[in-house]
């Protein structure tokens, strides 16, 4: 899977875009709309509910479920 781009809203109510490098299967980087890296996080394929993030991560957490929940739609849709 390639970069793709995604547009997800946190608590502000406020929609941002992001663009989604994945790494692997399950690890994904997210940048802002500056190229910014924000973070890393891994999903977890036993449950879609968790996922664990990079230690530098520079997104709240209502935000970064918020982009979990983008990813996993668009994993699913790709898949179909």
């Amino acid at each position: 899977m390639k970069k793709f781009s995604i547009e997800a809203t946190g608590t502000d109510g406020v929609g941002r875009s992001f663009i989604i490098n994945p790494l692997s299967k399950l690890q994904y980087q997210i940048f802002n709309d500056q190229k910014q890296r924000l973070a890393t996080i891994e999903l977890d394929d036993q449950d879609p509910g968790h996922c664990r993030q990079s230690l530098d991560c520079r997104i709240d957490l209502p935000l970064l479920n918020a982009i979990r929940e983008r990813i996993l739609y668009r994993i699913h849709s790709f898949v179909k």
